[in-house]
């Protein structure tokens, strides 16, 4: 189904290390403007029921009152009761066992809230995504789901589901992942000594190598927690596994009881490596059978719940050492700035491609003259790149074109690039190159749990003011 592409964005355009699918890009500190308005609040115990939300026969209240105000901006009744009722489709959809319709209500309004705290972040930083951004979005969901984009368009209203509303969640969601990107991946550091580590445990384990795929309940505890609150969490954690050994479904009491942000996905982390995953998860389901879950377990962030749902062996480890695709590529880049738009970026571009079109200068000289990048010295020269080198978009692009061809402007979170692909050629992975692909896999991981501490980071120093029937 392809609402299923929409609720895995953040894989599909996150940008990580030096992998194609997660790339990391950007590094900047939160803006002092940003800071002074995530005013520390404490929370209500719950929110007030959107049961009170303006119906016909309550007159008195505005069609679209205020439910949340959110440091300088507002939730209203109307956005919580459409995202609610969008959320209970698709749940109901995918055969999901729906929890009681306030605690569904209280998860889905904390991912509203630090959903709008980001973009508020975004929008100070001058973080957008374009409609050029976006149609190419949406032709990547039609493409996953073997659809145009008519097609996909046609589906959606067929089942219901705004194609416009549609296109401005996947905008919201890219605006997002840029802010991650800035705000958490570049400031993700893997050393040597880590690289060293891994390799090490890896030559004493088992030669089975595994996939698992997981689903978890985090049950939060905010930094410096005091005993009593700890306390608090840990019971919490007890009851929601007192419920699932009871019989209760993983996915509804994970919607019903996680701060993770998957939780509104019944908690499903999907099929990772082992070197993706914490030695505390690995650990949690090493002696588990498929569809057994973990007891309590306290990490950094909190107090987990693992479900273990399936595993796969991927190889026995002692395979020929791999072969590759390697491609050798040269690009000019220009960045946004407050002078430069996305606009100017591309036309720019435009006229740098139709002068090499015509021959009346070489790419390199144009490189060096226009390129907003180290490589520009280099007359845009990036030398041989491997598979998950580069972030998506770039990579897409570079993969469509011929040794010699060089593409239109491609946007991506650096900005905007001209592509020249040089040659191709097919080589071993060496050692370096597994040094890489450990290096890629531990920083994943890391940025999985920084991302998550980032979002409830955001979520405990937003202003949250709950508005009642009596405001």
């Amino acid at each position: 189904m392809f609402m299923n592409a929409f609720f895995s964005m953040r894989h599909h355009f996150s940008v990580r290390s030096t992998a194609v699918i997660v790339l990391s890009c950007l590094s900047f500190g939160m803006t002092d403007s940003a800071q002074a308005q995530l005013v520390l609040k404490k929370r209500p115990a719950a929110p007030p029921s959107l049961k009170s939300a303006p119906t016909a026969s309550k007159a008195p209240r505005p069609v679209d009152a205020i439910f949340v105000v959110v440091n300088d901006g507002v939730i209203t009744y109307q956005e919580l009761a459409s995202r609610l009722q969008q959320l209970e489709k698709r749940l109901i959809a995918q055969g999901v066992a729906l929890p009681p319709r306030a605690q569904l209500q209280s998860q889905l309004l904390d991912r509203m809230i630090v959903e709008r705290v980001q973009l508020q972040m975004a929008r100070e930083s001058g973080i957008v995504a374009d409609d050029a951004m976006l149609d190419r979005a949406m032709s990547g969901i039609a493409a996953q789901n073997k659809l145009s984009v008519p097609d996909l368009r046609m589906r959606m209203e067929r089942d219901g589901i705004s194609f416009a509303d549609f296109r401005e969640d996947i905008r919201r969601e890219i605006v997002m992942q840029r802010l991650r990107e800035r705000e958490v991946d570049n400031k993700v550091q893997v050393t040597e000594s880590e690289v060293d580590n891994y390799l090490a445990a890896e030559s004493h384990a088992a030669v089975r190598h595994e996939d698992l795929n997981l689903a978890q309940i985090l049950i939060h505890v905010p930094e410096n927690a005091a005993p009593k609150q700890l306390a608090a969490r840990r019971q919490r954690a007890e009851e929601a596994l007192s419920q699932l050994k009871a019989g209760a479904d993983f996915a509804q009491t994970a919607m019903a009881y996680s701060d993770s942000s998957d939780a509104l996905r019944g908690g499903e982390l999907g099929w990772r490596s082992q070197d993706r995953l914490p030695q505390l998860f690995l650990d949690a389901v090493a002696a588990l059978k498929p569809g057994e879950v973990s007891n309590v377990i306290k990490s950094g962030n909190g107090f987990h719940i693992i479900k273990l749902i399936d595993r796969r062996t991927t190889s026995d480890g002692k395979a020929d050492a791999p072969t590759v695709e390697q491609t050798h590529v040269r690009h000019i880049l220009i960045k946004l700035n407050q002078v430069v738009s996305a606009a100017e970026a591309r036309r720019k571009l435009l006229e740098l491609k139709e002068r090499l079109d015509h021959q009346a200068a070489t790419f390199e000289e144009l490189a060096r003259l226009y390129s907003n990048d180290l490589s520009a010295s280099k007359g845009g020269d990036l030398g041989w790149i491997y598979p998950g080198d580069t972030v998506p978009e770039f990579e897409r692009a570079m993969n469509e074109l011929k040794p010699g061809e060089i593409s239109q402007p491609i946007e991506s979170p650096f900005g905007f690039h001209l592509i020249q692909v040089l040659e191709r050629k097919i080589d071993d992975v060496s050692q370096e190159r597994v040094r890489q692909v450990v290096r890629r896999a531990i920083r994943e991981r890391k940025i999985d749990e920084a991302t998550e501490d980032w979002l409830h980071q955001l979520r405990d120093r937003a202003y949250v003011e709950f508005r009642t029937d009596d405001d």
